[in-house]
């Protein structure tokens, strides 16, 4: 391989990326409407009902699965025959979907209980076939993306989305509500399992199922899965408390307040599904040594995202929270600022780098620890603060999580020729400067609203006049963010042009 190729390929690795986000930004719309529509048709307490429903479903559909469609990333990338692989993580990922529905038909009356809700139980069998038939179609998109097709699976992401989306909305604006709803969403789950299936079988060669493979893959996702049935009870536990203490109309603000824009999923997720791809052919080439230079890519370009996305939020948020979910919900401030700091933790794409060098261990002792703090954290912080006491122990637990996960990363880079240190795989670069327009752009959010909040007061009825605000910061914000980047050096359009796809590696 020439010296050019081998500096070009970690280069490119990231605009594989660009079909999977582009195709989630096509369908961020839509997925963004859910709630948003939801807020406005249903009531307090139907809302509150329809994000306890789906607190229950998304809890147990990243956990039963116990990282097994996760490892397809490992095993896929390396492996001659891929079908053992496709179709015994298909037939354990049925499995899970089996035990999810008993477990929902099973526990449903005692959750409901402890949520104080007992409108819960109406919506008991959709429930259950709903979180089964999600839980048998997760490994859709990543057979895909696992194998390098990333416009497939962009492809995949962009129908299945607008789909999810429609059966969510439509039903309420035809007036059926949340049942009409439930019973939309448990048919789409159902043919995206269908769907699953044919495309994880089309092309593939071998048995179905290896008992040699299935106990590779099994004794790989093992602390992965664990991790995980650690890690989303944790993240889930302040709203599983806050739900058990307060109303469902109280709990519908607290939601809201944890609201955030899908622009975490839209860019992180499949950059990191296509860093842990890369490292996996960087390894298999002999050239492990450009690994932190492939991390380092990824985290910069992440940066200059996320750091003004969490900016711009936290300063505007009433503006935020007025414009899209109504003035009722403006109590939910406080909250939002909190949660919104959330997408800075996502800067450094780590989990995938660790499942990628196969350190799921180190997975697992962090959300361990997380776990640890949390549990006491969030009971004490709900009980002591109520939901800002909630809010504030996610994100102390979030922030010793990435913590004990960044202590691992440098090890996972390293080579003999190459040891690395934790200040060595961070971009410092790029995050100082795209903190420093960050910041400076929300502070001039802040000036103008000290400047105009008379006018605002004023200003008629209307949904366009309350977005007025909104835009009118949104357009300061981002006039300021890029002034100040081409301060420092930084052209933006260069940034979005490093996104996009720029052939195969």
């Amino acid at each position: 391989m020439s010296a050019s190729s081998a500096t070009a390929s970690p280069g490119s690795f990231l605009g594989k990326a660009g079909p999977l986000v582009l195709a989630r930004l096509f369908t961020a719309g839509l997925t963004l409407s859910i709630p948003l529509v939801l807020a406005r048709v249903l009531s307090l307490e139907e809302y509150g009902t329809y994000y306890q429903l789906f607190l229950i479903a998304t809890t147990l559909y990243y956990v039963l699965p116990f990282g097994v469609v996760q490892s397809l990333y490992y095993f896929l990338p390396r492996a001659e025959q891929k079908r053992p692989y496709l179709g015994q993580t298909m037939l354990f990922v049925t499995a899970a979907g089996v035990v999810a529905a008993a477990l929902v038909a099973t526990l449903l009356g005692p959750v409901a209980g402890l949520f104080s809700n007992p409108a819960l139980l109406h919506y008991r069998w959709p429930l259950a076939i709903y979180t089964a038939l999600l839980i048998g179609g997760f490994p859709l998109e990543v057979t895909l993306t696992s194998q390098g097709r990333t416009k497939h699976s962009a492809v995949a992401y962009l129908v299945s989305d607008s789909l999810r989306s429609l059966a969510m909305v439509v039903p309420c604006l035809l007036g059926t509500s949340l049942h009409g709803m439930m019973m939309a969403v448990a048919a789409f789950a159902g043919l995206r399992y269908l769907a699953a299936w044919c495309i994880a079988l089309r092309g593939s060669t071998g048995p179905l199922v290896s008992g040699r493979l299935l106990r590779e893959q099994l004794v790989y996702a093992a602390p992965f899965g664990a991790a995980m049935a650690l890690s989303i009870p944790q993240q889930n536990a302040h709203f599983y408390v806050v739900a058990s203490a307060v109303a469902p109309a109280l709990y519908a603000l607290y939601r809201v307040g944890c609201f955030q824009l899908p622009v975490v999923d839209l860019l992180y997720t499949p950059t990191s599904e296509v860093l842990m791809v890369r490292l996996g052919e960087l390894e298999k080439a002999g050239r492990l040594e450009e690994a932190v230079d492939a991390f380092r890519e990824a985290a910069g370009k992440l940066a200059f995202v996320f750091l003004p996305v969490s900016a711009f939020l936290f300063a505007a948020a009433p503006e935020f929270v007025s414009a899209l979910f109504g003035a009722k919900f403006l109590p939910a401030v406080p909250i939002f600022r909190v949660s919104v700091l959330g997408v800075v933790l996502s800067i450094l794409p780590m989990d995938g780098v660790l499942r990628a060098r196969g350190h799921t261990r180190a997975i697992f002792v962090s959300y361990l620890i997380k776990a640890v703090v949390t549990a006491p954290l969030v009971w004490w912080g709900v009980h002591r603060f109520g939901m800002k006491g909630g809010i504030a122990s996610w994100a102390v637990a979030e922030l010793v999580g990435k913590a004990t996960l960044l202590a691992r990363v440098p090890a996972a880079l390293s080579t003999p020729e190459r040891p690395l240190r934790v200040q060595d795989v961070i971009p410092w670069g790029e995050l100082g400067k795209a903190a420093l327009a960050a910041v400076a752009a929300a502070v001039g959010i802040f000036a103008l609203r000290a400047g105009t909040v008379s006018a605002w007061v004023r200003l008629p009825e209307g949904f366009v006049w309350r977005v007025l605000p909104l835009a009118v910061a949104g357009l300061l914000f981002v006039v300021g963010y890029i002034a100040v980047l081409y301060a420092t050096g930084i052209r933006p359009l260069r940034v979005l042009a490093g996104m996009r796809s720029r052939g195969t590696a």
